[in-house]
């Protein structure tokens, strides 16, 4: 296994839209295990493979508070969505950033797990949030460009200011 360098916010790979996996082969698997290792380093509840800079259609989740629940996601598509919930979500893309998104209260997704097996998940609360963020990766779109344009300039420029200090 190998920790991945995760691209950061505002880098142009990460609103690349994910292709779909063709078929769910030991090298999907040895992408999977790479993009867990590096999630849990990091860490982190959620990566996609477009934040290290891979454009397929793979996730990797785990919420559980003891770190036994990961879930590959590949080509994970949300069936259906309902509710509404306010939650304040980072990203590994753009450390040290917290704020507020609307999402869905509870999503059905149909995706492969790391077999090549179809299945359905039924998810709400932060699973379901954790699972829209990570779509939202691979269909190009970073948490932070929900928020107004000035939060967004803001957050820019808060980053702007800190690569310049530790480079």
């Amino acid at each position: 296994m190998a920790l991945l360098p995760i691209l950061r916010y505002p880098d142009p790979r990460l609103h690349t839209i994910a292709q779909p996996v063709g078929s769910v082969d030991d090298e999907i698997r040895q992408l999977v295990a790479d993009m867990a290792e590096t999630m849990y380093e990091a860490p982190g509840v959620g990566l996609a493979a477009t934040q290290v800079n891979v454009h397929k259609r793979v996730v990797v989740i785990d919420v559980s508070e003891d770190k036994t629940g990961l879930m590959a996601l590949i080509n994970p598509e949300i069936l259906e969505r309902s509710g509404e919930q306010e939650c304040e979500e980072g990203c590994l893309s753009v450390p040290g950033i917290y704020e507020k998104v609307t999402r869905a209260e509870r999503v059905k997704v149909r995706a492969l797990n790391e077999k090549g097996e179809s299945r359905e998940i039924e998810a709400e609360g932060l699973l379901a949030v954790c699972i829209q963020h990570e779509i939202d990766h691979l269909d190009g779109k970073v948490f932070v460009e929900y928020l107004s344009s000035l939060k967004l300039s803001r957050i820019k420029s808060k980053l702007a200011k800190k690569a310049r200090i530790t480079a």
